[in-house]
């Protein structure tokens, strides 16, 4: 079997891709993830990882809450902001629209949806962590034209390595 195989069925999947965002010691963070999925219907949980490498990962240390954000193709500029530039470097939040939400977690003004989560456990699975979240609150926003996808942030070249 060629050594591919994993990553083409993944690509073929074409799984949507999200924005989190977080606030923790009077500092915010966000950053694009791929690696994100519903893992429970009753009660709902949803799992988001974030490479240990960015610099929301090392802030979501201390969160309690993020804001997992879903992204239409009209918006592709934030999945560009939020995976082409690192908090190290700039405040991405200066060059967004965006609220505080519940908990202080940012809320991206341009997403097509979003959901407010309680962090109720991390798991370490190598090259990230994985937030195990609770979700409480949250806001269909607008009809979108489809979600973003990972087809469309394959050229982005990342803030970090992943």
């Amino acid at each position: 079997m060629p050594e591919n195989f994993f990553d083409a069925l993944i690509a073929a999947a074409d799984p949507p891709v999200f924005v989190v965002t977080l606030a923790a010691g009077g500092r915010r963070a966000g950053c694009l993830v791929g690696f994100a999925t519903q893992v429970a219907i009753e009660p709902k949980r949803f799992l988001v990882c974030l490479s240990k490498v960015n610099h929301t990962y090392r802030l979501a240390q201390h969160a309690e809450f993020v804001g997992v954000h879903l992204i239409g193709r009209d918006h592709a500029s934030l999945a560009m902001l939020f995976g082409g530039e690192t908090g190290d470097e700039i405040d991405k939040f200066a060059h967004c629209s965006w609220q505080p939400g519940p908990h202080e977690v940012p809320v991206l003004d341009d997403a097509a949806a979003w959901f407010c989560g309680r962090v109720l456990d991390r798991h370490d699975f190598g090259d990230h962590v994985g937030l195990f979240l609770a979700p409480e609150v949250g806001e269909s926003l607008r009809s979108e034209p489809g979600a973003l996808r990972y087809h469309d942030v394959t050229d982005l070249e990342p803030g970090h390595p992943a």
